[in-house]
């Protein structure tokens, strides 16, 4: 006999009959913020989160509860989640959001896309017929790309309105600034990318900060590369909200975060294409030379909560 094969995915269930369903692909600062702050939002209403099998810490990581772990096994939607109506996801190009976008399907469930991350022209296509929660008005028209099927609200960024949050922000005039790595993106060539880097921290001293991803046998030999060349590589782990110092980057969501923070975040690049020009105005960043980028706009209402009210009143529209 062959033993069983382990599912692929797992629902994670709250309360009876639940009509909201969450698709969780990962569990990123940028996916906690976009799909699980708006479910605490939602307090104790019934809900499920679909989410890959392998997840680490699922139930940790979701809010309220209690929640029972449901094992998925195979792509047919399961009984108990008949009754749901509203469907949630960062889109459908990973597997939980693509299993999901087709339960929605046979559901006749509506479809919302959370933004999550700041959009570049390699941001997959929205699927047909959805609501597009947004965080701009610029963003929402960049990424419908002039089609009529999808709807759209601006809602802000989560993890913007966070990371404005709290106390005011110090900065250590003594320390070199810290450059954002993104070695590991798809949207530039990576000679591009260690380029933009390699003389920014030559010209000015910074610190070079790994990205997360940045774990290949390339990226680690750039590394070295540098650290013979005199470049500091930040390896301590230290959260960006800890740094205190002026932020670089490329592209990187960091330069809002800490814009957002008050501290002096820029952006460089050589040369760069029209696109990336385009994205700079688009999220109002300031090339390194000019004055820094300013806070982004913080809307009068939380995001997290601006969506679940979008949410209660989708679920009450087909109730």
């Amino acid at each position: 006999m062959r033993p069983a094969m382990e599912p692929s995915f797992v629902a994670a269930v709250r309360g009876d009959a639940p009509h909201v369903l969450v698709a969780l692909d990962a569990d990123t600062p940028t996916q906690r913020m976009s799909l699980l702050e708006p479910l605490k939002a939602l307090g104790d209403r019934p809900a499920a989160v679909l989410a890959p099998a392998g997840l680490p810490r699922l139930c940790q990581a979701l809010p309220g509860g209690p929640w029972e772990l449901i094992p998925v096994r195979g792509a047919g939607l399961p009984g108990y989640l008949q009754e749901v109506s509203i469907v949630m996801a960062v889109g459908h190009y990973l597997p939980s959001g693509a299993l999901a976008h087709a339960w929605s399907r046979e559901l006749g469930a509506r479809f919302d896309v959370v933004q999550h991350g700041l959009l570049t022209p390699h941001a997959p296509p929205l699927p047909e017929d959805a609501h597009l929660l947004a965080f701009s008005d610029a963003d929402a028209e960049f990424w419908r790309s002039g089609r009529g099927d999808i709807t759209s609200e601006v809602i802000g960024s989560q993890l913007l309105w966070t990371a404005s949050a709290g106390a005011s922000w110090s900065i250590d005039d003594s320390r070199p600034p810290v450059f954002l790595g993104q070695l590991h993106g798809a949207e530039l060539p990576r000679s591009g990318f260690a380029r933009a880097a390699s003389e920014f921290c030559v010209s000015t001293g910074a610190t070079y900060r790994p990205h997360p991803s940045e774990t290949d046998k390339v990226s680690r030999l750039q590394h070295a590369l540098w650290e013979r060349r005199g470049i500091t590589i930040d390896s301590s782990g230290i959260p960006l909200a800890d740094l205190h110092a002026p932020i670089a980057s490329v592209f990187s969501t960091g330069v809002l975060e800490a814009a957002a923070r008050g501290i002096p975040a820029w952006v460089t690049y050589p040369s760069p294409p029209a696109w990336l020009e385009e994205f700079w105005e688009r999220y109002g960043m300031s090339r390194w030379g000019t004055e820094p980028t300013p806070a982004p706009a913080r809307p009068d209402l939380e995001p997290a909560r601006a969506i679940a009210a979008i949410i209660s009143n989708q679920v009450r529209e087909v109730s």
